[in-house]
């Protein structure tokens, strides 16, 4: 019993010189550098989490762990053959990763140069404010209302809702048209019968700047099977870019909103005005989950 006692002792003797050695003395040695360190590298990490959890890259992250781990393994082991190949995978196999995942990785880039991440939110004067803020109301007013007039009639529908990242490559794909936005225009872009019905609209300054625009479709493996190309499509474009797209289906006339990768179905006209108002605000930075989302995602969104 007493050399049980003599062991322990001995054992947290150690802990606790090996904790005052190596963990007290380096927290005393942090400083003002070492803490903003710290946080742009958490703030770094948080945002590379949230960009590829929904993604395919998160396969490839979680991978990475894994031949780090086993490298870890192999050198605190002596393991000569693994640490060959791995030594040869991390020169060539980071050149193959590069040109598999390159619409993930400059989806990346796009949302890191996003203007609303790094820059925030344009200051406006009181009177711009006021003018901006009417047009704004009448815009989301004519948005709802031309999308739930579709929904009836089951009339198939995209609209793009530029923000701060510009969407030039899409726009040159479809016709500009630069015309003041109304519900009657958005309904007879999309009319079964008219030209530019196929593809989607966007809008730009709160004024229809192109409609027939073909968008990149979302190459993610988890999207549910029962969307179609329009849906597809929606989260494509919100994966590479801060836009908001609504979505109206061709078969159900169900109504979604696609924003930051992430799709929410089963709107109905008031939670869709509350969800554009709360995402175009201009005192709105960072979108927070409604009631509206929550819902539409127990409706299957992904």
């Amino acid at each position: 019993m007493g050399v049980i006692k003599i062991a322990l002792a001995n054992f947290f003797s150690a802990i606790g010189a090996f904790f005052k050695d190596n963990v007290i003395d380096v927290i005393r040695g942090i400083g003002i550098v070492d803490v903003i360190d710290i946080l742009i590298l958490t703030f770094v990490l948080f945002y590379a989490y949230r960009f590829i959890r929904n993604r395919r890259a998160s396969k490839l992250a979680f991978g990475l762990l894994l031949v780090i781990a086993l490298t870890f393994v192999s050198s605190l082991f002596g393991m000569k053959a693994i640490g060959f190949i791995l030594q040869n995978f991390y020169q060539v196999g980071i050149i193959a990763i590069i040109i598999v995942f390159q619409p993930e990785l400059r989806a990346a880039l796009e949302k890191v140069g996003n203007n609303s991440i790094i820059t925030g939110v344009k200051n406006i004067t009181s009177g711009e404010q006021r003018q901006n803020q009417a047009q704004f109301s009448t815009t989301i007013n004519n948005i709802c209302t031309a999308t739930f007039d579709m929904a009836k009639t089951k009339t198939g529908a995209i609209i793009v809702i530029e923000r701060t990242t510009r969407l030039g490559e899409y726009i040159e794909s479809g016709t500009v048209i630069n015309a003041q936005l109304s519900a009657d225009i958005i309904k007879n872009i999309f009319f079964k019968n008219a030209p530019l019905h196929d593809g989607a609209m966007i809008i730009r300054n709160m004024r229809v700047h192109a409609a027939g625009c073909f968008l990149r479709i979302s190459e993610r493996g988890d999207i549910d099977s029962e969307l179609g190309t329009r849906h597809r499509a929606a989260l494509g474009v919100s994966e590479v870019s801060d836009a908001i797209v609504i979505v109206v289906s061709e078969e159900s006339g169900r109504v979604s909103v696609a924003y930051d990768g992430n799709l929410t179905r089963g709107y109905d006209k008031a939670g869709l005005k509350k969800e554009l108002v709360r995402l175009l605000s201009p005192n709105v930075v960072t979108p927070l989950k409604t009631k509206t989302q929550k819902e539409g995602k127990k409706n299957g969104s992904k």
